[in-house]
C-alpha cells in the first residue's frame, strides 16, 4: 500500500491561502530561532534594497519607505558612510549574540520611538490652498472704502475719482466704472450718477504706476502760472473764467502732456488747493472755460450746469446755408466706439444703448456768398461733440472740423485756414457765493478771426440766438 507524502507548508500540511497573509506572524522585533527578525522572506524588496545601500556606501535608513514616517517627511541627508561588509548595531537593537552574528539583519525599528533625525526634520510649508489664500489677500489689500465729504456732493462719479486719484488716467476711470469694479453703497453705477455726502464708494485695486520724482524748476512753475493768468477773463476768490486758446487740451490723455488741468498747479494755493475744472471743451475748441478756485465752488458751479442754469453761446463757420434761418435740432448721439473716450458720436435712435438725448438751438447770424454761414449755437444739454454733431446732421458741418466734416466736392476758400472753427463765445452762469449772474464773453481765436475779416463778417453784430427758448 503506497502512502502519500505529507504535505508542507505548516502544521497539519495545510497550505496558506492566497490573500490572507497574517502580519502578525511577521512583526518586527520577533526574532526567529535562528536570530533573524520576522520581517518578511528573506529575499523581499526591503532586503535587496538595503543590500544595495550597502554596497554603495550609504546607510540604507535615509531611503527607507518602509519607516514609521513613510514618505510624508523625508529624513535630512547625512553624510556618506564607508563601505562595511558587516552592518554596525544600532542602538535599539538587540545585545545579544545572535543579534550580532556577522550576515544578520538588525531587527526593524519600533515606531514609538522615532530617530532624532525624523524629530529634527523641518516643518512642512503651506499648502496649495493657504498658498491661494495668501494671494488672494495680498491682491485684494489695495481695495479702498472712501467716504463723500459734504463738499463733494452732487458730484459725477468719475469726477470724484479723478479729484481724489489726480494720478489715475480718465480711460482707465471710466474703464473701472463700466466694467463694474467700482461699488457705492454695495451697488454698480454708471459714470454720470451723483454722489451725495455719506455715501461709501468701494475702490478696487488701482494698480498705479509709481510717479516719477521729477522736479520743476521754479522758472517752469513761474512759466505756467503767468501762461494761465494771461488766459484770464474774469476772477474773483470762488472762481475764474479763462479764455482757452485752440489746441490746447482740458485734460490729459494718451500722449497729451501739456493741457489745463495739469497747468493749474502752477496756481495752487497757499491752502494746498488746486483749482479744479468744472466743465470741458473739445481741444480745438476755443473759449470760455470755468474754473473754480474751491471744492464748494466747484461743486456749486457743477449743480448749476446740470440744473441748466448757466447759459452758453457758440459760434461756429459752417459750408453752406441752411434754409431755416432758425430752428432746433432735438436727436439722440451716441459713440460709435463706446469703449473711446473721444470716439465720433453719432445720430441713433431713443432706447439705443448709450444713447443720451441732446438739444440745440441755432441761428444764422450771416452768410458769404451762399457758401459760408456764421452760425450761433445754444446747446441746452452738453454731450460730447454735440454742436459739431448737430451741424453735420443739419447737412451743414462746421468748417475744419477733422471728425464730422464730410462735403462732396468741397474746397477750402483761400486765405482760411483748417482748423476747426468753433468757439465757446459767452457765457452766463450765477456766482457761486452770491448767486448773481457772471457774464463773459471771450474774442475770436486768430484763426477765426482772420476768417472773419477776410468774409467780411462783423464780430459786434447783434447775435439773434440770445432771445432763443430754452427748451
Amino acid at each position: 500500500m503506497t502512502t502519500r507524502p505529507p504535505r508542507s507548508g505548516g502544521p497539519k500540511g495545510r497550505k496558506p491561502q492566497a490573500g490572507k497573509f497574517d502580519a502578525g506572524k511577521f512583526r518586527g522585533g520577533k526574532a526567529q530561532a535562528d536570530g533573524r527578525a520576522r520581517t518578511g522572506p528573506r529575499t523581499s524588496a526591503r532586503d535587496a534594497a538595503e543590500r544595495a545601500a550597502r554596497n554603495r556606501g550609504e546607510d540604507a535608513g535615509t531611503r527607507d519607505p518602509w519607516g514609521s514616517q513613510g514618505a510624508a517627511v523625508s529624513a535630512p541627508a547625512r553624510p556618506p558612510k564607508p563601505r562595511r561588509d558587516v552592518a554596525a548595531p544600532r542602538d535599539d537593537a538587540p545585545r545579544d549574540a545572535a543579534a550580532a552574528k556577522p550576515g544578520s539583519r538588525p531587527p526593524a525599528r519600533r515606531s514609538a520611538a522615532p530617530s532624532p533625525a525624523l524629530a529634527a526634520a523641518p516643518a512642512p510649508g503651506p499648502t496649495r490652498r493657504e498658498q491661494r489664500a495668501a494671494a488672494s489677500a495680498t491682491l485684494a489689500s489695495g481695495v479702498q472704502t472712501l467716504t463723500v465729504e459734504p463738499d463733494e456732493a452732487g458730484m459725477r462719479i468719475d469726477r470724484f475719482l479723478t479729484a481724489r486719484f489726480p494720478l489715475l488716467p480718465f480711460t482707465r476711470v471710466q474703464t473701472i466704472v463700466r466694467k463694474g469694479e467700482l461699488r457705492v453703497d454695495g451697488k454698480r453705477a454708471k459714470p454720470n450718477d451723483r454722489l451725495e455726502p455719506g455715501m461709501s464708494v468701494r475702490v478696487p485695486p488701482l494698480r498705479l504706476d509709481q510717479p516719477t520724482e521729477r522736479p520743476r524748476s521754479a522758472a517752469r512753475e513761474q512759466d505756467d502760472a503767468a501762461f494761465i493768468r494771461s488766459l484770464i477773463l474774469y476772477e474773483d476768490a470762488d472762481m475764474m473764467i479763462l479764455n482757452k486758446p485752440f489746441g490746447l487740451a482740458v485734460q490729459g490723455g494718451s500722449g497729451t502732456v501739456r493741457h489745463v488741468d495739469g497747468l493749474l498747479a502752477a496756481l495752487t494755493g497757499p491752502d494746498g488747493q488746486k483749482p479744479r475744472l468744472v466743465h470741458r471743451l473739445d481741444k480745438d475748441t476755443a473759449g470760455c472755460l470755468i474754473i473754480a478756485k474751491t471744492r464748494l465752488a466747484a461743486a456749486t458751479l457743477a449743480k448749476s450746469f446740470r440744473s441748466r442754469a448757466a447759459r452758453k453761446i457758440y459760434w461756429a463757420l459752417t459750408a453752406g446755408v441752411p434754409r431755416v434761418r432758425q430752428g432746433r435740432v432735438s436727436t439722440y448721439l451716441a459713440k460709435e466706439e463706446p469703449t473711446d473716450a473721444d470716439a465720433r458720436m453719432r445720430v441713433a435712435k431713443h432706447g439705443d444703448e448709450g444713447a443720451s438725448h441732446a438739444l440745440t438751438y441755432y441761428a444764422m447770424v450771416d452768410q458769404a456768398a451762399q457758401k459760408l454761414s456764421w452760425l450761433s449755437f445754444k446747446p441746452v444739454t452738453g454731450r460730447t461733440h454735440q454742436l459739431r454733431a448737430h451741424a453735420a446732421h443739419i447737412g451743414h458741418p462746421i468748417v475744419g472740423d477733422p471728425k464730422y466734416f464730410s462735403v462732396e466736392n468741397w474746397e477750402l476758400p483761400g486765405g482760411i485756414q483748417n482748423r476747426l472753427h468753433l468757439l465757446a463765445r459767452r457765457i452766463v452762469i450765477p456766482h457761486p457765493r452770491t448767486g448773481k449772474p457772471v457774464d463773459v464773453s471771450a474774442p475770436l481765436p486768430p484763426h477765426m478771426a482772420q476768417s472773419w475779416n477776410l468774409l467780411g463778417f462783423d464780430a459786434a453784430r447783434y447775435d439773434p440766438i440770445v432771445e432763443a427758448p430754452e427748451a
